[in-house]
């Protein structure tokens, strides 16, 4: 089974439209990083695999929960589309994944804002097609240096601090769209959005709504989201794998019960 990282009924009226992560009846778990967990409104949360899944594509599975479908999200809320350019702010599971979702509508240009060599080489493999470095207005000034000077059609917004959704604000050309992921800290330059015609949508990624597309990529390998877990630990050790995380030793770590 697979689910989401808030639990949804999939019959109330925001459900049918497909924002369960907004359910009536929903909300979020206790015990998720435990050895078992009671899953309320199972029927609308899961979500079967076809069969017991091999080992390989547990981590792929398990990034489904949340990462994946949060960068999905992004994409979708920044309207990715096929033949645009795309930058993403972040370059941790959730930037990672960004970088992935985009790639899958067939966006022409991918640009990955990333400072690591091994974020960037995964972001490469995921379907970045260029790499930005620099930050604050240098970042800004480079991203319209490769789009000729108006920016991208769509910029994913996947961290939540106040820099980079100033970042996100200036990579993105006028009439463009920006995905909100990042859980927001800090101000957004509403005014500089209004004048530019510059389109804003997200939050919490109703996972459940996606969770048929990807379980279907991920179960045909078309996609490995897995590949954001580059660190494996006991439950037991799930202190060090919140300070790697933290300290940027590993984008993301995985859990064996």
């Amino acid at each position: 089974m697979v689910g989401g990282f808030l639990h949804s009924d999939g019959t109330c009226a925001l459900c049918r439209k497909g924002m369960h992560a907004s359910c009536l009846h929903g909300g979020g778990f206790d015990g998720c990083q435990a050895e078992l967990i009671r899953i309320p409104n199972a029927d609308g949360t899961l979500l079967a695999t076809p069969e017991l899944p091999p080992d390989d594509l547990i981590p792929s599975l398990l990034a489904l929960s949340d990462v994946m479908c949060t960068g999905w999200h992004a994409a979708v809320c920044a309207d990715v589309q096929p033949g645009g350019t795309v930058v993403v702010v972040g370059d941790g599971a959730v930037g990672l994944s960004g970088v992935l979702a985009a790639a899958q509508p067939g966006a022409a240009r991918v640009i990955a804002m990333s400072r690591n060599p091994a974020r960037q080489q995964l972001a490469r493999e995921f379907g970045a097609t260029e790499i930005v470095t620099e930050r604050g207005a240098e970042g800004i000034a480079r991203v319209l240096e490769l789009t000729d000077g108006i920016g991208a059609d769509s910029v994913l917004e996947c961290v939540g601090t106040e820099e980079a959704r100033q970042q996100a604000v200036g990579a993105v050309r006028a009439g463009g769209s920006i995905g909100l992921v990042g859980v927001p800290h800090g101000e957004l330059a509403v005014n500089a959005l209004f004048w530019r015609n510059v389109g804003l949508r997200g939050g919490p990624a109703p996972v459940r709504a996606y969770l048929p597309h990807l379980l279907d990529l991920v179960w045909t390998r078309q996609i490995d989201p897995g590949k954001v877990f580059d660190l494996t630990l006991p439950l037991a050790e799930v202190a060090e794998a919140y300070r790697a995380m933290d300290e940027r030793r590993a984008i993301k770590a995985l859990l064996i019960p």
